[in-house]
């Protein structure tokens, strides 16, 4: 892919390790890919394209404009999973209304427990916890409810991976340093190939997504381009999963 976009953030101490010690070796994907679309809903993008500073005034999580930045290129593959048939799996957040459940969400963000939607998201009566319209899901797809980072945790996902016989992953959302990053890791410790489309990933920090994609890809994952992976999914054999019917 030529320069990558963790290259300005790291030391030449830094580049020479990671050459001599023989990490980021591409590890590939297998033949039969499941999607996993990590929280790309209204709280991690807003609720339109606008710079960052002015979206987390609405909501506290927002990515802002690297979030739409992002969407063409998760809706591009989402595209080339359908057409090819393969599972594609959204994650979200479900809590409870008293909030309860949120647990340790509540310790790092002052913002967590007294955000309350402004009269502007009310107007438009708008879920944060719903996908966003750019890439919403069809019926066909599989919508995860989700407590804390990774999406393996408390959830049927690995029960799903393993009715659809999938050996690898591909994982796109956000944030790049948070759950994307917890569901990478439990994938690759439960022996998935992973691969990460660069360009479908985002965070709100843009630092934490250029060296936690380094990190991904030096150990967990391969990291790669959007078109690779459509590329790769366009060889695939048609027809390799029975997929929900969607009724």
């Amino acid at each position: 892919m030529g320069e990558r976009v963790w290259d300005e953030f790291l030391t030449d101490r830094d580049k020479q390790v990671f050459d001599a010690a023989g990490y980021a070796q591409p590890a590939g994907l297998g033949e039969r890919p499941a999607v996993i679309v990590i929280d790309v809903n209204y709280h991690f993008t807003g609720d339109k394209n606008e710079p960052i500073l002015e979206s987390i005034k609405k909501w506290p999580n927002s990515c802002g404009e690297d979030a739409w930045i992002a969407l063409p290129h998760i809706k591009r593959l989402l595209d080339a999973a359908r057409t090819k048939g393969l599972p594609v799996i959204y994650t979200t957040a479900a809590y409870r209304a008293d909030g309860w459940d949120r647990g340790s969400w509540d310790w790092k963000n002052a913002r967590v427990g007294d955000w309350e939607p402004d009269a502007e998201i009310r107007k438009t009566n708008l879920d944060g916890n719903t996908i966003n319209h750019e890439i919403a899901p069809i019926p066909t797809d599989i919508i995860i409810e989700k407590l804390k980072p990774s999406a393996f945790h408390g959830t049927p996902l690995s029960s799903f991976l393993t009715n659809f016989k999938a050996d690898s992953v591909i994982v796109v959302g956000t944030t790049t340093s948070g759950c994307v990053r917890a569901t990478v890791l439990d994938a690759f410790s439960e022996n998935y190939h992973v691969a990460l489309p660069e360009e479908g990933c985002f965070d709100r920090s843009q630092a934490s997504h250029a060296i936690n994609l380094c990190d991904m890809n030096a150990k967990y994952a391969d990291v790669v381009s959007t078109d690779s992976i459509v590329e790769y999914i366009e060889k695939l054999e048609d027809g390799l999963f029975d997929l929900p019917k969607g009724k």
